[in-house]
C-alpha cells in the first residue's frame, strides 16, 4: 500500500512538472510575457478633421494611400472566388489571388500547400518581394469577407505607412492580442517589412507553427510580429464602433434586434463599417447593389472627402 502511495506521488510530481513544461515552452513559443499589454484601439478620423484640410490636402491624402488586397483561396471557395472577383475586389488598387493549387478557371499565384500559415506566410513574402514599392498598405483576407474598400482608405487618411502599424477586429488569446482574420487584417509596408525580415529566424516566427500544438494563422501572425514590436490594434469608428466586422451583416441586426430593438441601426454597425465576414456568394451580390449601386434620387450626399476608384478600374 505505501509503495503505491509512493508511486502515486511520484506520477502527480511528474504529471506536474510536465505541465509546467508545457506551458514554459508554449510561452516561449508563442512570444508570451507574464505582462500583458493593455488593449489597443485606433480610431478613423472625425468628418470635421478632414473638412479642415484643404482641398489640395485632402486630395494628396487620398491620392496617397495604395491599396494591395490578397485574398487567399481554395479550390472549394470557387463560388466565393467568382462573387470576390466580381464586386468588392475591383476597388482596390490591385487585388491578387493567392490559392493552395492551381485552379484552371481562375488566374491565381499558385502557393503549393494547404496549410494556411503557410498559404498566409508565402503570400506575405511574395507581395514584399514583388510589391514593396508599389503599394504602402497591405489587405489580407478570406473569399468570404465582403471589403468596403473606400472606408478602408479613410480610415487610413492620417496613418503613416512607415510606421508598424497592424489592426483590424483584435481579439485575445491568453496573453496574446491579434486580429481576427474573419475579418481581415490590415499591414502597413514597415509592419510587413518587418515581417518579411522574421520569417528568416525560425525560432521566433517557425513555419510549421508551434512545436507542441499548432496555432490559427492569424495568432501565429500575431507571434511573429510580436517579436519586431508589432501589435495589434483595434480599429474602430470616431463612436467606437467596431469596422472590421467578423459576422454577415444580417447577423449583426439580428443580434442589434434582441439587445437594443429601441435603435436597431445604432446598436448594429458603423457607417464606416470597412468589412463584413461569412456570406455567402450571392449575399456580397446584394451587398455592392447596396453600398455602390442604389441611389436615393433628390438627396444629395456632401462628403469630406472623394476617395477616386483605381486608374483603369471597372468597379462598380
Amino acid at each position: 500500500m505505501i509503495a503505491e502511495s509512493g508511486s502515486f506521488v511520484k506520477g502527480m510530481m511528474l504529471g506536474g512538472l510536465f505541465c509546467a513544461f508545457v506551458t514554459l515552452l508554449g510561452h516561449i513559443k508563442t512570444g508570451h510575457s507574464t505582462k500583458s499589454h493593455e488593449h489597443r484601439h485606433l480610431q478613423a478620423p472625425k468628418r470635421e478633421a478632414i473638412l479642415n484640410l484643404s482641398k489640395d490636402e485632402r486630395l494628396e491624402l487620398s491620392q496617397s494611400i495604395r491599396v494591395y488586397c490578397i485574398i487567399l483561396v481554395k479550390p472549394k471557395d470557387l463560388a466565393h472566388w467568382a462573387a470576390v472577383k466580381d464586386t468588392w475586389s475591383k476597388h482596390c488598387d490591385k487585388a491578387e489571388f493567392y490559392s493552395s493549387e492551381n485552379v484552371k478557371v481562375f488566374d491565381s499565384i499558385v502557393l503549393d500547400t494547404n496549410d494556411m500559415w503557410t498559404m498566409m506566410r508565402k503570400a506575405y513574402k511574395l507581395a514584399y518581394e514583388n510589391y514593396k514599392d508599389d503599394y504602402n498598405w497591405f489587405f489580407l483576407t478570406h473569399p468570404s469577407t465582403f471589403a468596403i474598400i473606400e472606408n478602408l482608405k479613410y480610415f487610413l487618411l492620417r496613418q503613416d505607412s512607415s510606421q508598424p502599424f497592424y489592426t483590424g477586429r483584435t481579439e485575445t488569446s491568453g496573453d496574446l492580442q491579434y486580429v481576427n482574420g474573419d475579418g481581415g487584417i490590415v499591414l502597413s509596408i514597415e509592419s510587413l517589412r518587418r515581417l518579411y525580415n522574421i520569417f528568416s529566424d525560425p525560432d521566433k516566427c517557425p513555419e510549421q507553427g508551434g512545436m507542441i500544438w499548432k496555432l490559427s494563422e492569424d495568432k501565429q501572425l500575431a507571434v511573429c510580429l510580436k517579436y519586431t514590436g508589432v501589435h495589434a490594434e483595434n480599429a474602430e469608428d470616431s463612436g467606437k464602433k467596431d469596422i472590421f466586422n467578423t459576422k454577415p451583416v444580417g447577423s449583426l441586426i439580428k443580434e442589434a434586434m434582441l439587445s437594443h430593438p429601441q435603435e436597431v441601426v445604432e446598436g448594429c454597425c458603423s457607417d464606416m463599417a470597412i468589412t463584413f465576414s461569412g456570406l455567402s456568394p450571392n449575399h456580397m451580390h446584394v451587398m455592392m447593389y447596396g453600398v455602390y449601386r442604389l441611389r436615393a434620387y433628390g438627396h444629395s450626399f456632401n462628403d469630406a472627402l472623394v476617395i477616386l476608384p483605381p486608374p483603369g478600374s471597372d468597379n462598380d
